[in-house]
């Protein structure tokens, strides 16, 4: 029903990819030869099913190879260093898209209840002649614990519209997007607050320390930390299986005891909880609080998942592929553009990308159990 995906387990992977040993002896079975898929295709098809983050791994690695080989200044621990940076919002936010896309669902709203949330904690922060709210000058922990109490309700909301009254996930977040974009408009006036007026805690996220050569991000930090314990409640926990089961198939899930319900709208309300930290990542990263802020990163961070190795039907994906997904998208945008190439060719390599993810899903979705 759920897939576990533990990595390093190099001999089990070539084990899948050998097949049993063969009994030379033996007379062959034609009828087995030519009545059943054989060959390595069927295997490699089993092994990406089994471990659906390894065709990902692939991809990010001979991308790599062929931007440095393009390149050399891609691979300099500058460059990598920064496409993490660049990566840590959207990656972020993946790890909440992928939550709601295990259980078959979709959130079109993820980032505009993260502008919203950073904005609210912005304008909760600062004095009344930089703000265009009410309850200015809270303390910064109190105004960033309101932005993701907020994010924690928003998600919340899309939960019960989807539980409640049964409606589809994609109309509800699509309606819910166009209301907290407006929302951040009309209560914020569009008004963007800068770093230096903030305190020093609210754009914590973003400062910034060395490792070798490498220069590495609070945010990235705190973006790791999250994929490691929502890899860990996937796998280990009965919240993680029961997210996997709904998605896998919800009447099943059903009668096998589960309260499906129950299940996506804490499915909702814990993503809510990622985006209101991604939200206070966001201003650290950005160094500013503004409406207007990563306008594309609702489709980005779809892209990332499905790209990834999540199904977009559920029920199949880990958090580790997500994470490897959104360093691909980063990766050949930042490849391309030290390539020289123009802006228009990133943006259909992704979608190159997108299609061949969703086609390679549809086939590994076929392996025979």
């Amino acid at each position: 029903m759920r897939d576990r995906c533990p990595i390093g387990n190099l001999e089990e992977i070539v084990n899948d990819l050998e097949g049993p040993p063969v009994n030379t002896t033996a007379a062959p079975d034609l009828a087995e030869e030519f009545g059943t898929a054989s060959g390595i295709l069927p295997k490699i098809q089993g092994v990406l099913h089994k471990y659906p983050y390894l065709s990902p791994l692939a991809v990010l690695i001979v991308a790599m190879i062929i931007f440095t080989l393009l390149n050399e200044r891609f691979i300099l621990a500058t460059n990598l260093s920064l496409m993490t940076q660049q990566t840590v919002i959207v990656g972020t936010l993946a790890i909440a898209q992928t939550l709601i896309i295990l259980t078959a669902g979709i959130d079109l709203s993820i980032g505009a209840i993260m502008v919203f949330g950073q904005m609210m904690m912005a304008n909760l922060v600062v004095g009344s002649d930089v703000s265009n709210v009410a309850g200015f000058g809270w303390p910064a922990p109190l105004a960033i614990a309101a932005g993701i109490l907020i994010a924690v309700v928003a998600g919340a909301v899309n939960g019960f519209l989807i539980v409640r009254f049964k409606l589809p996930p994609f109309i509800v977040t699509l309606g819910t997007l166009s209301i907290f974009t407006a929302l951040s408009l009309i209560f914020f006036k569009a008004r963007t607050i800068q770093g230096p007026e903030m305190p020093e805690t609210m754009t914590w996220m973003g400062t910034t320390f060395k490792i070798g050569p490498f220069t590495v991000m609070t945010g990235v930090l705190v973006m790791l930390g999250l994929y490691a314990v929502f890899a860990y409640i996937l796998r280990n926990t009965a919240w993680g299986t029961h997210i996997y089961a709904v998605g896998d198939d919800p009447d099943a899930a059903e009668l096998s005891g589960i309260n499906t319900g129950r299940v996506l709208f804490s499915v909702y309300a814990v993503a809510g909880l990622v985006m209101g930290i991604a939200a206070w990542i966001t201003i650290g990263r950005v160094g500013s609080a503004s409406p207007n802020v990563a306008p594309n990163i609702n489709l980005d961070s779809i892209t990332a998942v499905v790209i990834g190795g999540t199904s977009l039907f559920g029920g199949r994906g880990t958090m580790i592929g997500t994470l490897l997904g959104a360093l691909i998208v980063t990766v050949v945008e930042n490849g391309l553009a030290l390539a020289g190439l123009d802006q228009a060719y990133r943006v259909l390599a992704v979608g190159i990308l997108v299609i061949t993810a969703v086609a390679l899903d549809q086939w590994i979705r076929k392996v025979k159990s």
